[in-house]
């Protein structure tokens, strides 16, 4: 608790608010929010506020028998996902077709034309994920996929098929 002052002037005589006082611009103390919430049946019981605070983009998170979640934003963590693990597709013209791949994953596309291989490459994505949600992910070989199947599950098919077609990641053979 700070010491009482007179009519604005701050505790050593000058008329400057304390440090902790200052909110940012263009805000008031209704509009802070909490963002971090020691249990479950806090955050339950604020549960507008977490969401509301994790749209917001602000690091959010809740507690729940000595486990730390983060309440994120989905498009967000599909976007920061996209750039952090890029696809590295492999796209190769075979006998009077293309096929897709990813190296070291167990998921590939075939097509008459690039766009159908990619299309063949996304429904075999989708598949990998729904397979990872389901059994994968305890499967030793599997368990490091996390942010692969994530970015699956939270991307549209144009978005899958904007990751996987990017100059960058793509090795043309």
């Amino acid at each position: 608790m700070k010491p009482e002052s007179q009519a604005g002037i701050g505790r050593h005589g000058l008329d400057v608010p304390y440090v902790l006082d200052v909110l940012p611009i263009g805000s008031s103390l209704e509009d802070m929010t909490v963002r971090h919430f020691p249990s479950y049946s806090e955050a339950r019981a604020n549960l507008r506020g977490v969401l509301d605070a994790a749209n917001t983009g602000v690091v959010t998170t809740l507690e729940r028998d000595h486990t730390r979640f983060a309440v994120v934003d989905g498009e967000l963590l599909r976007s920061q996902l996209a750039v952090l693990r890029p696809a590295g597709a492999v796209v190769t013209a075979e006998d009077g077709g293309w096929s897709a791949f990813l190296p070291g994953l167990p998921v590939s596309g075939e097509g008459e034309d690039l766009d159908a291989a990619i299309g063949d490459l996304i429904d075999a994505l989708r598949d990998y994920a729904t397979d990872w949600n389901d059994r994968l992910h305890v499967a030793s070989n599997h368990q490091d996929n996390w942010s692969l199947a994530a970015l699956v599950e939270l991307s549209t098919d144009e978005q899958l098929r904007s990751w996987l077609l990017t100059i960058d990641t793509i090795a043309e053979q």
